[in-house]
C-alpha cells in the first residue's frame, strides 16, 4: 500500500470529516475481487493525491465501522465528503468507474 492510507476503527469517524472526497475501500486478504480492485485503487490514490482522501479499510482488522454501515458484501467502496456519504459500489468495478464516481464528489 503505497498512495492508500490504512483507515482504523480509531481513524474512520475523523477521516471521513474532510473536506475533500475520502474514497475508501472495504476490503480483505481473503476477497478475490477485493484483490482484483486494489491496484485501480492504489492508481486512483496516487492520481487524485491533491484532491481526494483514498484509504483502505480491513474489514477482519476493524470491524465497528463496516458493521455501523451496514457493509454485507466486499470490495465494498463508499465516498464520504463532510462526514457524508455520498457514493457506494458494490462489487469489482472498472478503475474508470472508480474515477467517474471520485469526480463527480470533488
Amino acid at each position: 500500500m503505497a498512495n492508500t492510507i490504512e483507515v482504523t476503527d480509531a481513524s474512520f469517524d475523523e477521516l471521513i470529516k474532510s473536506e475533500k472526497p475520502v474514497l475508501i475501500d472495504f476490503w480483505a486478504e481473503w476477497c478475490g475481487p477485493c484483490k482484483m480492485i486494489g491496484p485501480a485503487v492504489e492508481e486512483l490514490a496516487g492520481e487524485y493525491k491533491d484532491k481526494a482522501i483514498v484509504g483502505k479499510m480491513d474489514v477482519d482488522m476493524h470491524g465497528v465501522a463496516p458493521s455501523k454501515l451496514g457493509i454485507r458484501s466486499i470490495p465494498t467502496l463508499m465516498i464520504f465528503k463532510n462526514g457524508e456519504m455520498v457514493d457506494k459500489i458494490v462489487g469489482a468495478v472498472p478503475k474508470h468507474v472508480l474515477s467517474q464516481k471520485l469526480e463527480a464528489a470533488l
